[in-house]
């Protein structure tokens, strides 16, 4: 069977009209050196369909003014839209309250807020001295910095779980890093770079039994999973907008209402307080006590308008499809020659990292952006897991719900083209 064929009898037995949301993403229909826009950076930051551009457009031609402290028609109007995006993400986590639902600039921020303010304690008691952190090897360096702020300053000791060959997670050796000094587990739900799923669920049942809390990096798997945060179980959740088709400038914390009740505030001003004399300072509750100042009001609309648009298309669908993508492309560049993919662990997300023998990932990306084809090339923010396979960058290829097979063949044809290029 053809490559097209395949592809039309994939969209047949799916029902997923590719083609349809591709017409709702207005940057898909542009060339780059004359040839059709391949967009493979998903990873690092998905394109935004129409429906969000819109939104963003309306609350800032109609409907835009700051929140929570006027008493006129648009501040109230603003104020209502932004608590209901405050719900839509609720919903979208499947988290009890909105009061457990924090907005932040992105996912490094709400990781650095919980760490802090971890750090710091309700009454002083934090983290201290020989006190442990427990990250995975796969961590982005947004769930990797912070934690070490804490070693230099508290002198906490940072302990990683590690990987296989392949990838998967090694929930057996996770198990044996976790003591009594353990103060938090920091993890990722879905490495950015070898695409792994980590068996959270699991991860937050055996810390739980020994009463440690655990923080769940969703940068990724917000976007490729259905994620149910009740059923997780997680202390604390986090994504970023930019990611799941909403804008920049937003991100989400989801915290259990008793762990964001135990935590002092990361940053102080206006909103985060009750009352505030020339003595004293007493602070709000949570949301509002780490939403210091005029959030981002907008862009928590445009995030709102593009969870709305992940359900209209059906999460279950798009990862259904994002999997399709995965082995397809995994198929093709697995038998390319002298091309070596890392991270083909069981049930991973459309993730592809991948280096070409004697070829650096910058220059191989540069070849094929020629060609139309964006992917990513450097560390990916992951230096410790690169050390781990003992290489210094990849490329990455990475999949979303409007990317098509066709694209994984216009992928595979550039990578041959640099092949040739570089030989």
């Amino acid at each position: 069977m053809g490559h097209a064929a395949r592809a039309a009898g994939a969209r047949l037995v799916s029902g997923y009209d590719v083609e349809r949301i591709r017409a709702d993403f207005p940057i898909l229909a542009r060339e780059v050196y004359g040839k059709p826009l391949v967009y493979l950076d998903n990873a690092a930051s998905a394109q935004k369909p129409r429906q969000v551009i819109e939104a963003i457009s309306h609350a800032y031609e109609h409907e835009y003014a700051n929140v929570h402290r006027g008493l006129h028609y648009l501040s109230n109007t603003a104020t209502e839209n932004f608590e209901a995006a405050r719900e839509t993400v609720r919903a979208f986590l499947n988290a009890p309250s909105p009061d457990e639902i924090i907005f932040t600039r992105n996912a490094t921020e709400a990781i650095n807020l919980v760490a802090y303010s971890l750090g710091q304690g309700m009454d002083g008691q934090g983290v201290g001295e020989g006190d442990e952190i427990v990250l995975s090897i796969m961590e982005h360096h947004s769930n990797i910095v912070p934690w070490h702020f804490l070693r230099e300053r508290k002198g906490a000791v940072l302990k990683w779980a590690p990987v296989a060959e392949d990838g998967s997670f090694l929930i057996e050796e996770f198990e044996k890093l976790l003591t009594p000094r353990t103060k938090i587990v920091a993890i990722t739900h879905m490495s950015n770079m070898l695409g792994t799923v980590v068996p959270v669920k699991e991860v937050v049942r055996i810390a739980h039994e020994r009463g440690i809390p655990v923080l769940v990096d969703g940068s990724q798997g917000a976007v490729h999973l259905n994620v149910d945060v009740q059923d997780i179980g997680a202390d604390f959740y986090v994504f970023t907008g930019h990611k799941v088709y909403g804008p920049t400038g937003i991100g989400v914390l989801y915290g259990r209402k008793e762990a964001l009740a135990a935590l002092p505030p990361f940053n102080g001003g206006g909103e985060m307080i009750r009352d505030v004399t020339t003595e004293t300072v007493t602070y709000g509750d949570p949301p509002h006590r780490f939403e210091a100042g005029t959030p981002p009001i907008v862009q928590a609309i445009g995030l709102a308008a593009a969870l709305d648009y992940m359900e209209s298309v059906g999460r279950d669908a798009i990862q259904a499809h994002e999997e399709t993508l995965r082995d397809y492309a995994q198929e093709r560049l697995g038998a390319m020659n002298s091309l070596r993919i890392f991270g083909t662990a069981p049930g991973k997300g459309a993730i592809i990292s991948f280096e070409i023998t004697g070829a650096h990932a910058h220059d191989v990306s540069t070849v094929i952006d020629r060609y139309g084809v964006a992917v990513r090339a450097g560390t990916h923010c992951v230096q410790p897991l690169l050390q781990r396979y003992g290489v210094t960058s990849t490329c990455r290829a990475s999949f979303g719900m409007y990317n098509t097979r066709e694209e994984v063949d216009r992928l595979a044809e550039a990578l041959g083209k640099a092949q040739q290029f570089f030989a």
